[in-house]
This record gives C-alpha cells, structure tokens and sequence, in this order.
C-alpha cells in the first residue's frame, strides 16, 4: 500500500502538474479574479521552476557532496542502488539514464581498488513489470565489460529506497563484517534518504555521491542565471521527489 500511494504522490508534486492546473484556472475559471491569480500563478511557477540557478542552490543544500576518489578509504563492499536505468524490450537492451554514473563510478572504485566486492540492490520501481530487472541486467552487463562474476552480488526483492537497505542488509549480515562500514553508492541527491534507511537498521555507511548537481563551490553561466530551461522543472520533480520522500520516510518511522 505505501508503495503505490509513493507513486500517487509522486505525481502530485511535479511542478508541470503545477503549472497545468494553473493554466487550467486561468482559461476555465468563471471567477474572474480566480482566473488573474491563476494566470500569475503560471508565470511564477513556469519562470521559477525552469531557472537553473534557483533549482542549483535549492539542491544544494540537499546534495550529499561528493568525494574525491584519491580520498576514498578500502571497503570490503559497495552497496549500489538502482533506478538508474530502463530496459529497451525491442532491442532487448538496458538503456542508460543519467543515474548511470552510479555504476560507471562504481567500477572506477573496483578498478582502483576501492572495494572488494560490488553488492547490487533493487529490481524495479514500477507498478507494472516493463521488462527491467535492473540489478541482474546490471551484473550481465558488468561481467559482460569483464568484472569477475564472483564480484558482484545481485539483490533482486526491493522496489524502494526503504526495502534497499532491508534487504541489503540481510545480505551483509550473512557475508561481511558488521564492524566495518559498508561503502553507499547512490546519487547525491538521493544519498540523504538512502543513507538514512540504511542506518536506521544499524548498518555503518561511508558515502560516494554520484551524479552530481552541485558542490562546494558555486560557478554558474549567463544562461543558468537567466535563461529559462524547460528541463530544469524536470529536475525539480526529480528533487522534490527526494525531499517528500525522505518526509515520508520519517513520518512512518523509517529512517
């Protein structure tokens, strides 16, 4: 139940959502002083949530920073979490979205010696199967690119952020020392909520942001600070997503 009502919610807080209800009070209300607040309601929504500096400073203070991969100490594991990509059922194929950074950073670790192991977690986050099975599609991959098969280990139960951690945990309760910390890999974005459910159940986390928007130091071009950008109320969902999440999350004793 909390997984679909998640989805239902989900939806609710697009700012697009926003901005075509607005729209719809301007053109359709019958009250005419409805219809103005409604029409500058579209304006403020639209040129607020498509401008790129607003949206950086806002996911800045919500972004996990990352961390220089020189700076990163060994761990026996990398937990990784899906929902970085979806699958082509005509090509047969994973396609790569932009969370995909997650697991390219994640065989820089491997390759640098960072971890030891590379432990997968999640399936899918849809109501409905689409053909994405991520983490056994991910490892296929991976073995493919030539990471040893006994390297990677696959968490296929959990639809959420929440499940990730319980039952990645049952995983790591079985395989890996509980005194060492287990290294998150997750985007920055993100990190906040996972990290949270992860040690909630009393697993220690060093965190690798990935994926990032922002960090320490602020840089920004004409176009950021003026331009309005279509995709940057995309983005907002994306990050508003997080934030409700995360309330969600603590208001039903999760993290």
């Amino acid at each position: 139940m909390f997984f679909i009502f998640s989805k239902i919610l989900l939806f609710t807080i697009s700012p697009f959502i926003w901005l075509l209800a607005a729209l719809y009070f301007a053109f359709f209300s019958k009250k005419a002083l409805r219809a103005k607040r409604a029409k500058y309601l579209a304006v403020f929504i639209a040129l607020f949530f498509s401008n790129t500096f607003i949206f950086k400073e806002f996911c800045r203070q919500w972004e996990v920073f990352g961390t220089p991969l020189s700076s990163v100490k060994h761990h026996d594991v990398a937990v990784v979490l899906t929902g970085m990509a979806e699958y082509n059922n005509d090509l047969k194929v994973l396609s790569a979205r932009r969370g995909i950074d997650r697991i390219w950073q994640t065989i820089s670790l491997y390759k640098a010696g960072k971890i030891d192991r590379i432990l997968i977690t999640g399936d899918h986050g849809y109501l409905i199967d689409k053909g994405l099975h991520e983490a056994i599609q991910l490892k296929e991959v991976l073995v493919h690119w030539g990471i040893p098969e006994h390297v990677i280990i696959t968490e296929t139960k959990s639809k959420n952020t929440y499940e990730n951690a319980v039952e990645s945990k049952k995983i790591l309760d079985k395989l890996f020392p509980r005194s060492k910390p287990i290294l998150l890999v997750t985007s920055g974005k993100h990190m906040r909520r996972a990290q949270a459910c992860f040690e909630k159940l009393g697993v220690k986390c060093d965190t690798y942001s990935t994926d990032l928007y922002t960090g320490p130091k602020r840089s920004y071009t004409f176009d950021e600070l003026f331009v309005p950008d279509v995709s940057t109320m995309a983005e907002w969902h994306g990050l508003l997503k997080e934030m409700t999440g995360y309330a969600a999350y603590d208001m039903t004793g999760k993290i």
